[in-house]
């Protein structure tokens, strides 16, 4: 018997050692497993304007590798294009990669688990050279229906 619509909110933090993607998706899965909603949707917001959160391919690490240089393309550290640097060289190019990314992900649930594709894996995107510790608000809305 079902108790209707519920919700379950937790907060993690993630450290990252500097620029790169981690991957956060087994620590929201916990969380899905902690709510014991069985079907619905878990929405996952990052707390930061210099990091992102991307639905990437988490098959083979050169996918990601490759972002990277592209980003380092696309907005490189010490770009003189840009007034704010406050933080440094990577501070503005950080800013403008999240801004090209996403700060949050909205993931559906099917039988308790991420119901993601096959190749997908969810990852903290640090855009800052130094070490951060990046705050994580997971949302999980749903019913114990499968």
């Amino acid at each position: 018997m079902s108790g209707g619509l519920r919700q379950h909110v937790e907060r993690i933090a993630v450290d990252t050692p500097g620029r790169g993607t981690y991957d956060v998706g087994g620590r929201v899965q916990a969380a899905v497993n902690a709510s014991g909603i069985r079907r619905g949707l878990a929405t996952v917001f990052l707390h930061h304007t210099s990091a992102s959160l991307i639905l990437c391919e988490n098959a083979d690490p050169d996918v990601r590798a490759d972002l990277e240089r592209f980003f380092a393309r696309l907005v490189p550290d010490g770009d003189p294009l840009f007034a704010h640097s406050d933080e440094g060289p990577d501070d503005m190019p950080a800013h403008v990669r999240a801004i090209l990314t996403q700060s949050s992900q909205t993931l559906p649930i099917r039988a308790g688990r991420l119901d993601l594709g096959t190749w997908q894996g969810l990852y903290v995107y640090e855009h800052r050279r130094a070490p951060h510790r990046r705050m994580l608000t997971i949302t999980i809305i749903g019913d114990d229906h499968e």
